[in-house]
């Protein structure tokens, strides 16, 4: 007699929602940037010191505002206590919340101190720059050099920290394959430095200075890192193809007879390509062309932000709709709400926002590793400002 066993499985809900994708990407580029302004800020390279203050007011706002967006995927923000009277040393997410309030900490610390010359300096000016000026400053003594370097090596530690928990939080889901794999943290990292260097080059463009200084040198970091990022994502895939068994051969036969991840794997390699590329082509370019050429940088700057914010995403929510009780694929729906569209566009509008806040009152153009107000210039050109309008920092 024949006879039919019918299989039900459940379909689930998705864990994570785009608010995870956010928190990825802004902390990604909370630390890249702190990275790219340690030179500088850390080590008293002077050559690097107009990059270091684009990458410190990028590394302040998306810092800022990247735990808002993991508040905001808890679901219900005001559990995030339970992680302090429940923690979890075996819980990368428990981990995390133990090292996040301290990376934050030691990044305010450290802007603060980068700022704190420049602050002094402004004090005499007019209205709430002047007033705020008074207020942070925190007396008249210079800030020890020294002080700054150590801030912002334990800062660096710190970020290392952000990097491994992030990373390792996701790779450790072995019910995930597509995410149980050593190579995604280190390729988060890498895309990160990716899209840090596009925001460096897309703050530079917007301000109007077109520094071919900060451009070379954000230039030769892309480059590197898109080289580790097709490093990894060349291991990641003979690493599959090569074995048997293992989470990176299960990764890749899951998703082997869909021709949406076959697009999605073909444009990130297209892109991925075409980005290193170009950054060649314009390393490689004789000095005296360089100059035209880094004007259109920015626009490599766009393409950059969008290899690290796509990355998390089709990693974070596109492998949520590979079914893992039941063959095929689940359709997701990016809905209108909080949870969605509105969630993403609030999440950039909350860091657009905070970006122009310390552009209007704090004095980020003139940060430095230490110092007196004596040091400071405040005649410096105001790179935010429109035309004709006076700095406020």
């Amino acid at each position: 007699m024949n006879s039919a066993i019918e299989l039900l499985a459940p379909r689930y809900d998705i864990a994570w929602y785009p608010w995870a994708v956010q928190y990825f990407f802004l902390i990604a580029l909370s630390y890249a940037t702190l990275w790219l302004a340690a030179p500088a800020l850390v080590f008293g390279k002077q050559r690097w010191l107009p990059t270091a203050r684009l990458a410190l007011l990028a590394c302040l706002t998306t810092t800022l505002v990247a735990p808002v967006a993991l508040l905001a995927d808890l679901h219900q923000p005001l559990r995030f206590w339970h992680f302090y009277a429940f923690a979890n040393s075996h819980s990368w997410m428990s981990i995390g919340s133990l090292v996040l309030p301290l990376y934050v900490a030691g990044v305010i610390v450290l802007a603060w101190l980068a700022w704190r010359p420049a602050l002094q300096a402004s004090r005499q000016l007019p209205g709430v720059a002047g007033l705020l000026a008074r207020w942070l400053s925190l007396g008249d003594g210079p800030t020890p050099r020294v002080l700054v370097a150590l801030v912002g090596l334990g800062t660096l530690a710190l970020s290392t920290g952000i990097m491994l928990y992030t990373g390792a939080e996701v790779a450790i889901v072995k019910g995930r394959p597509l995410w149980n794999t050593v190579w995604l943290p280190p390729m988060f990292v890498a895309t990160g430095f990716i899209a840090a260097c596009g925001l460096i080059l897309v703050l530079d463009r917007i301000g109007g200075r077109r520094d071919s200084i900060v451009t070379g040198q954000v230039l030769k970091v892309m480059l590197g890192a898109c080289l580790v990022a097709g490093l990894v994502a060349g291991s990641w895939f003979l690493d599959g193809v090569n074995a048997n068994v293992g989470s990176v051969a299960a990764a890749i036969e899951s998703v082997r007879g869909s021709a949406e991840w076959r697009s999605t794997a073909l444009w990130g390699g297209l892109t991925g390509v075409v980005l290193f590329g170009a950054v060649l082509y314009l390393l490689t370019r004789p000095v005296s062309r360089r100059p035209a050429l880094y004007a259109w940088a920015w626009t490599l700057g766009l393409v950059a932000l969008h290899v690290g914010w796509m990355f998390r995403w089709v990693v974070l929510m596109d492998v949520q709709t590979v079914a893992r009780h039941s063959a095929g694929f689940h359709h997701y729906g990016i809905p209108a709400g909080s949870s969605g569209i509105l969630g993403i566009v609030g999440t950039f509008g909350l860091w657009l926002a905070a970006i122009l806040l310390v552009d209007l009152f704090l004095p980020w153009r003139q940060a430095r590793q230490g110092g007196a107000a004596a040091d400071i210039s405040l005649t410096e050109p105001a790179s935010f400002d429109v035309e004709g309008a006076p700095s406020h920092g």
